[in-house]
């Protein structure tokens, strides 16, 4: 640790700025150790860490190793894949167009064609060239809803997907093997472009993305007579949602398209919230206080790299109401599901996919329209690799995905989540539903009469520091070792371990396989519906815990939630307790 501390804090290969930064915390053993301890982990979801020096940390020497690693796995498919090129693209972080571009020139080092985009792009558009460019890979840079101190690096496939584990691993042990990190050189930007290498691109891959979401679009001829009425309070918190989301809706024809102005520019500080993220109430504070003026049907935001949408509709009194992850994806599954059948245009063998921590309120209204609903792991990447099998298999169609963590997405030209077919898509059940004198809440409510009142719960435990991984790896052991019979009253019927692939019934004794591949989860499904699971997260320094109930309203679900969520916080603090 202090030899690599040493190396970045001496070695003319690192920038004075760096070796400035380094000095500044040579009297601290803690600050270094945290620094150095590791390198910033690279998985599925690639990495995401702090902005600053070091291994762990985030910046363009780990940018640099990271895409030396990606570009010698890509050189592993010849010279077809390296002609193919990988494409980038990246959000209004701090550093992450010089993220970006140091990516692009270290791949065009390795003589592989770089596409980078002009200026900021959405994750979901990015998805969208790897295939449209017919790349052999894609980065992503940006640290979706993260504090502004954070920035990362996310990796596609040819397929338009996130990389899966298998692959990811391949990519971590190519990064790895890379041992001298003051060997990696990018190549001069006018050499890379001189030879080829190195290409920027913008308002073509941008007109044909935006097409395409409209062309998801079931009622266009209701948005032409309901688009100058229908008015929509739009937030991109600073990110890279307000040129695609204004542009869509405006050439679909809603011409009453608000923009909180002093959140419409890109701005790496997110000045205006305490975190750019729409699934916090908070982030919408200065849209709610231009409501009381406009007066909108419905209010949206998205996050930095627009791939997460919020929402906030009118209820029955003209309140503002926050919707779930879960409610929104509800909501369109409702309206696609519905319109598609009214239209007659609702395949027999059309598929929604869902997470297994997503609500399975969803399941009852499928059913009513003879739709499958398949379950995946958590993570948009799992939903991806399902629109691909569909695909190639032939036998579904991949009609709506989404995820409790506000991510949605129709259509099959994008494998992520995607805020701009989101918007697209809320708007117009917006304006179809005011058009027959209703509001999407309304609509949500007659969804609960008619099924059942499904609320759901996250609650993230933060395990930060060099012991932060040791933690959570005891924490979800000591879980899968407790025989628990019930939490707070709700009697478990099944507990399934995703990391063993194993499924125990618990009134019959009965073991069964799971299906899915194996993870580190662990789900314990109640008797009464609904279900309480553990998992770590993915990207973050955190445990994750999700509870759904079911009830018959409002007020008794949240206060059964509350008593889970409460005795489930007791457990795992007595385990936490016994870390050693």
């Amino acid at each position: 640790m202090l030899q690599e501390y040493d190396l970045w804090l001496t070695n003319p290969y690192f920038d004075e700025q760096t070796r400035e930064e380094l000095r500044a915390i040579s009297s601290s053993e803690q600050e270094i150790e945290d620094r150095f301890y590791r390198d910033l982990e690279f998985g599925t979801g690639g990495m995401r860490g702090l902005i600053g020096a070091g291994t762990n940390r985030i910046n363009k020497y780990v940018i640099r190793r990271a895409t030396a690693g990606l570009a010698a796995y890509i050189s592993r498919f010849g010279e077809q894949a390296k002609r193919q090129g990988v494409v980038i693209s990246y959000d209004s972080r701090h550093f992450s167009r010089e993220f970006a571009q140091e990516s692009a020139l270290i791949l065009s080092s390795y003589g592989i064609k770089a596409y980078l985009f002009q200026d900021l792009r959405p994750t979901p558009e990015l998805s969208f060239a790897v295939r449209d460019l017919k790349a052999i890979a894609g980065i992503m840079v940006t640290a979706s809803h993260n504090p502004p101190q954070y920035n990362g690096y996310k990796v596609y496939w040819e397929d338009g997907g996130q990389i899966p584990p298998d692959r990811a691993e391949d990519i971590l042990q190519s990064i790895a093997a890379i041992t001298d990190i003051t060997q990696i050189q990018p190549l001069d930007l006018a050499e890379a472009a001189s030879r080829g290498l190195f290409q920027e691109i913008g308002e073509e891959v941008d007109s044909r993305y935006l097409e395409r979401i409209k062309s998801l679009v079931i009622n266009s001829d209701l948005i032409k007579e309901m688009g100058s009425r229908c008015k929509i309070l739009f937030s991109p918190l600073h990110g890279t949602g307000n040129m695609p989301i204004r542009r869509a809706l405006n050439e679909l024809g809603f011409n009453q398209v608000v923009v909180v102005p002093e959140q419409e520019k890109p701005d790496p500080d997110f000045s205006t919230v305490k975190s750019p993220n729409p699934e916090d109430p908070a982030a919408f504070k200065l849209a709610l206080e231009l409501a009381k003026t406009e007066n909108p049907d419905v209010i949206i935001a998205t996050d930095p790299d627009a791939d997460r949408i919020g929402v906030v509709v009118k209820d029955g009194s003209g309140d503002y109401r926050f919707l779930t992850g879960n409610q929104t994806g509800v909501l369109l599954t409702y309206y696609i599901l519905s319109q598609l059948q009214a239209n007659g245009r609702l395949p027999d063998n059309g598929v929604v996919v869902k997470t297994i921590v997503t609500t399975d309120l969803v399941l009852n209204i499928a059913r009513d329209f003879n739709i499958e609903v398949e379950q995946t792991l958590t993570g948009f990447k799992f939903i991806g690799e399902k629109i691909y099998e569909y695909e190639h298999t032939g036998d579904k169609v991949f009609l709506f995905g989404f995820e409790e963590s506000y991510g949605y997405l129709a259509g099959t030209f994008v494998r992520d989540k995607d805020a701009v077919c989101a918007a697209v898509l809320i708007a117009e059940a917006a304006a179809f539903y005011k058009s027959r004198g209703r509001t999407l809440y309304s609509v949500l409510e007659e969804l609960w009469s008619k099924y059942g009142y499904y609320q759901e719960a996250l609650h993230n435990i933060t395990l930060e520091g060099k012991n932060g991984r040791e933690k959570t790896d005891f924490l979800m052991q000591q879980i899968r070792l407790q025989d628990i019979a019930e939490f707070a009253g709700f009697k478990v019927s099944r507990k399934e371990d995703y990391l063993n692939g194993i499924g125990f019934e618990l009134s019959s004794g009965e073991k069964y396989p799971l299906t899915l591949p194996k993870s580190n989860v662990i789900s314990f499904r109640l008797l009464t519906g609904g279900y309480v699971v553990f998992r770590p997260s993915g990207t973050e320094p955190k445990a994750k815990i999700y509870i759904s109930l079911t009830g018959s309203n409002p007020e008794e679900t949240t206060k059964a939630i509350l008593a889970v969520k409460t005795e489930v916080l007791g457990f795992v603090d007595r385990i936490l307790e016994q870390y050693k």
